[in-house]
């Protein structure tokens, strides 16, 4: 609920109150923010020219070629963000409802050098209209932009001996493009005991890959610095979209659907994600404990049981019963993924019990209510479902894993 704006009576008549200073409005550190633009483009850059890893092409072209490719990554990458986070701005400004610049969040030395952008909205929503709004604005402006990039990505494939620049750990691929000159349907043994990247397919991705003859295979993707930040864009879209809490899909599905059936979605979606990443625990984690100290490794099942009810405990928080059934569930699943039916398997990824972390205790898993509760325009129903539809089409149970 929000809070109470009523004063304290005892002091003062109603005649004669006394006089309230004027409450001052935040304003815009516009310093600070450029200031985090600029680090977050410096370590996007950063992280773009490592990822891309063209080797042989910083050598004969010096650091231009690394510089080069670094901002065809972080340039792309920050025009989604922005886009998406501007989409949130200009519709709360439209609205007359305060909210703050974009804060871009640097990330250097790790994963592809930032955490995103957020706005800050500095006052509570007044009705679900503009809920939806403010909501949904981000969302489908970013997935325009992530499309666009993908598009423009694919239109200017380089040839498939671009792959030539890049290594070491990829001799066994530059052999198989060099004799069929072109990449091979199943990832081969990576020398010189290199860890590849790869990427999910997403339904959007997929569609879109087959139109190109030189489209990298999902191992090689990263390597390729627009189309890349184009697929982030999509990753982006769609974890921002899930149905939970004050995330823009919890925005969207709470003024779509109401109060009871968004906690229904957002209970359900955070129960398939945990049996994602209860399964990736099941196959991932007992090895490594083992190697660590065999006793670890012996009661990785009840670390599992351990960490999903503590998951559990929030999603229903008091029922005992629901988090028994759903506990029994998520173990009987994990243990039939590993054991018995092998297929479950590749929708298993680990991350999921770190992402929950973020969801229960920052984003929070119910919606809070808003003041004025109104039916959505015909309009905004087509918009919501459309937002619907890009989540389906741009999500991935295993968007980011080592192999």
């Amino acid at each position: 609920m929000y809070p109470s704006h009523s004063e304290p009576r005892a002091l003062f008549s109603e005649a004669d109150p006394p006089a309230r200073p004027a409450a001052r409005k935040p304003r815009d550190r516009y310093w600070f923010h450029a200031l985090l633009f600029a680090c977050t483009l410096a370590t996007t850059v950063w992280e773009g020219g490592n990822l891309t890893g063209r080797l042989a092409a910083y050598a004969s072209e010096g650091w231009s070629a690394y510089l080069a490719d670094g901002l065809r990554f972080g340039l792309s990458l920050l025009l989604f963000l922005t886009v998406h986070e501007f989409g949130h701005y200009f519709a709360a400004r439209y609205h007359g409802v305060a909210a703050s610049l974009p804060y871009y969040i640097p990330l250097p030395y790790f994963g592809v050098g930032t955490l995103g952008a957020v706005i800050r909205i500095r006052e509570p929503v007044p009705s679900l209209r503009k809920l939806f709004d403010i909501g949904a604005a981000g969302p489908l402006a970013g997935f325009a932009v992530a499309l666009a990039l993908l598009l423009a990505a694919f239109a200017t494939l380089p040839p498939v001996t671009y792959i030539f620049d890049v290594g070491p750990g990829h001799e066994a691929i530059h052999r198989y493009v060099e004799q069929f000159g072109r990449y091979p349907d199943r990832l081969p043994g990576a020398g010189d005991g290199a860890i590849t990247l790869v990427v999910g397919d997403t339904l959007l991705y997929k569609f879109l890959r087959q139109f190109f003859a030189d489209a990298p295979p999902n191992w090689e993707m990263y390597h390729y610095p627009m189309l890349f930040a184009g697929w982030l864009g999509l990753f982006f879209t769609a974890l921002n979209l899930l149905p939970v809490g004050q995330l823009d899909g919890g925005h969207i599905t709470y003024a779509l659907f109401g109060r009871v059936w968004h906690a229904r979605l957002a209970r359900a979606f955070l129960l398939a994600l945990l049996l994602s990443g209860a399964i990736g625990f099941a196959l991932e984690i007992p090895p490594l404990l083992y190697a660590l100290y065999s006793p670890l490794g012996s009661g990785s099942w009840f670390i599992l049981a351990g960490i999903l009810y503590f998951y559990l405990s929030k999603i229903f928080p008091g029922n005992l019963k629901r988090i028994a059934l759903a506990l029994a569930g998520l173990m009987a699943l994990a243990a039939l993924a590993r054991y018995v039916f092998p297929w479950m398997q590749d929708f298993a990824y680990t991350g999921w019990l770190l992402w929950g972390l973020l969801l229960v205790f920052l984003v929070k898993i119910d919606h809070p209510p808003v003041l004025r509760e109104e039916p959505l325009t015909p309009g905004r129903m087509a918009l919501g479902l459309l937002g619907i539809l890009i989540f389906i089409l741009c999500f991935s149970f295993r968007p980011l894993y080592v192999a």
